[in-house]
């Protein structure tokens, strides 16, 4: 599907145009509707959302991902469904690096999170990149580890090659370093995740961090550390990153997230850095589910939100 639709207006973002691709995958999780998030996202007011920010961008369709239609029964419970995923790793990887090298900045609409490690191996194929994960998880669960097997619960990790990942070269993200990465708003940790993150060179600010600090200097600390001595960042929005009562649709709800207006603050000092030193490689917006929202309210804040990140303003 293409629908190149071209917008641009006059606006304050002097940095590259924006790339919107969507992935509508669902293999790295286990509930079904996650496939439909880069439609919800769109329904819920992207390109409006897009305009009123006078953002200069193109609509270049969807990927077309394997489905659970076209894949065989899977027996191996510790990483369900991990051919497929290393496919769609792959073909993400390749459109993701080719709209950077067109000179655009890739905003990647999910699916579940999983498809992150794509974004992330496409993004720093030809430069030091940092990452902010904006995310009520981890994420950095191994096959070994995860308690589900679920793959959308081990981008990180994968990124960093670390544990069984250190033997699946097309899962990691060269130039990505721990001390680069940065995890906001964490909340639900598995025991082994928590063990590794205290060990590792990753920055984890939980959400007692940010109700302590604020979300304002919590995000700004994040984006010192993920652009100390790298060329660009790139930015992963997790919806379950906000409490349920403000995004319902998510398939791994945890109680006590961020407020949307938090979540706008936090977008808004991404699109501020950006704007001053132009640090954004790429963007992905995850895990929108809108069999399990309430009149596409996840959707609409997803659209909301990566608008924010690419310098939206109330005025």
């Amino acid at each position: 599907m293409s629908l190149q639709s071209t917008h641009s207006r006059d606006h304050s973002r002097s940095v590259s145009p924006v790339a919107v691709l969507g992935v509508p995958f669902a293999l790295g999780a286990d509930r079904r509707g996650v496939d439909m998030g880069p439609s919800a996202i769109r329904y819920g007011g992207l390109t409006a959302a897009l305009d009123t920010a006078g953002v200069d961008y193109t609509d270049v369709g969807d990927l077309s991902p394997p489905t659970l239609q076209s894949q065989p029964v899977s027996d191996d419970d510790s990483a369900k469904y991990l051919d497929a995923i290393a496919e769609m790793t792959g073909t993400l990887a390749d459109r993701v690096a080719t709209e950077i090298a067109d000179g655009s900045v890739p905003l990647v609409l999910g699916g579940d999170h999983s498809i992150a490690m794509g974004t992330m191996r496409g993004a720093a194929q030809s430069s030091e990149l940092g990452v902010i994960w904006f995310d009520a998880h981890g994420d950095y669960n191994t096959p070994t580890t995860s308690p589900s097997g679920n793959v959308h619960g081990m981008p990180l990790a994968a990124a960093h090659g670390y544990g069984d990942f250190a033997e699946m070269p097309w899962a990691t993200a060269p130039n990505v370093a721990e001390e680069n990465t940065v995890i906001v708003g964490a909340r639900s940790l598995d025991a082994d995740e928590r063990a590794v993150l205290r060990k590792s060179d990753i920055s984890v600010f939980t959400m007692a961090d940010i109700d302590k600090r604020g979300i304002g200097p919590v995000t700004d600390e994040a984006l010192d550390i993920a652009t100390d001595g790298v060329d660009d960042i790139h930015v992963s929005l997790d919806l379950d990153w906000l409490d349920p009562d403000d995004a319902p649709g998510v398939g791994t709800p945890v109680p006590g997230g961020v407020t949307y207006r938090e979540a706008h603050t936090a977008m808004e000092r991404v699109a501020d850095r950006d704007a001053a030193e132009s640090v954004l490689r790429s963007l992905d917006v995850v895990e929108v589910n809108p069999i399990l929202d309430q009149r596409n309210t996840t959707g609409e804040r997803a659209a909301e939100l990566a608008a924010s990140a690419f310098g939206k303003r109330i005025l």
